[in-house]
């Protein structure tokens, strides 16, 4: 067996034009459910949101370099960590705030604002953390990704979709209602439908090597959902708004990462295992603490009360 940093997953050229299709779709969907509004929201939620983003964008890449580290894990699998924990939340986690009876006024808004922001922030706080990783920037510097074409990639499939979708959202209100719910279920369902594809073409790659990345995306995943509740929680934030930090910092947009890894790292074998497991390992972890939440429903002390 190879090691992993040696492998390369394939995905068809074809397959991957139509990923970055689908990913946008995914983001018009995610802002036809946002409003100009949600971004006024977070200054009636400035604590809140500033905690939520603060662990997003400089604790949680901070704790994933640290827990690589401890790991020891292969330099591809580190990259793919570090690239997992810099993507921004998607709409997941304002269903799963919604199960669990946390702020979701709060996520939604964190989810538009977090979105917005990863267009810059994103190929910057990877680069960074990846430049400083001792063992996994040799690896990343052979690859000579720079991070302005990945942010121009990131604006193509993310900015773009993302400012048509607040114009008509905005701008045909009515329309909007009726067609946002479909086009929010088809995009997700295909996004799934291609990390199943991505996985299924690449069946003895993952059969070969989830064995190795298991246990660092289990504690991963924990550790993200951890942080969005432990920083929550120092600060003082109540119990509500507390649920949606936990979701808008634990569950990130593994199909994104999964985008940019075939698209500048050529399927570099760990960064596409880590990816593929986090996708799915994710959306468990976060449905299981969702159904424990909602079995004791917080007192809405939050800035905003949850949306039905």
């Amino acid at each position: 067996m190879l090691p992993i940093d040696e492998i390369r997953l394939n995905f068809n050229p074809a397959s991957l034009v139509l990923l970055n299709w689908v990913l946008g779709f995914l983001m018009f969907g995610i802002a036809l459910d946002t409003r100009v509004e949600d971004f006024r929201r977070v200054l009636s939620m400035r604590l809140a949101f500033g905690v939520g983003i603060a662990a997003q964008f400089i604790v949680l890449p901070a704790i994933t370099f640290v827990l690589s580290l401890l790991l020891k894990v292969q330099p591809s699998i580190a990259l793919g960590m570090i690239l997992v924990a810099c993507c921004p939340p998607g709409n997941v986690s304002n269903i799963l705030t919604h199960q669990a009876k946390g702020n979701v006024a709060l996520s939604v808004s964190m989810t538009a604002v977090s979105n917005a922001l990863s267009i810059v922030l994103m190929p910057l706080n990877f680069a960074f953390w990846a430049h400083l990783h001792p063992t996994a920037a040799p690896l990343f510097q052979r690859i000579a990704l720079s991070p302005w074409e990945m942010m121009g990639h990131i604006i193509a499939i993310i900015g773009l979709p993302f400012v048509l979708g607040i114009f008509i959202a905005h701008r045909w209100p009515a329309l909007t209602r009726r067609v946002k719910r479909p086009v929010g279920i088809v995009s997700f369902l295909a996004l799934i439908g291609f990390i199943v594809g991505a996985i299924a073409g690449n069946w003895r790659f993952f059969l070969d090597y989830t064995g190795v990345v298991l246990l660092a995306v289990a504690l991963h995943d924990a550790l993200a959902l951890a942080t969005g509740y432990g920083c929550a929680r120092l600060f003082r934030v109540p119990d509500y708004d507390r649920r949606a930090i936990t979701f808008e910092v634990g569950i990130r947009n593994a199909g994104l990462g999964l985008v940019l890894i075939f698209s500048f790292f050529g399927g570099l074998g760990g960064m596409a295992v880590v990816a593929g497991v986090w996708g799915f390992w994710d959306i468990i972890a976060g449905l299981a603490l969702a159904r424990l939440w909602a079995r004791r429903p917080a007192a809405a002390t939050g800035n905003v009360k949850a949306i039905a």
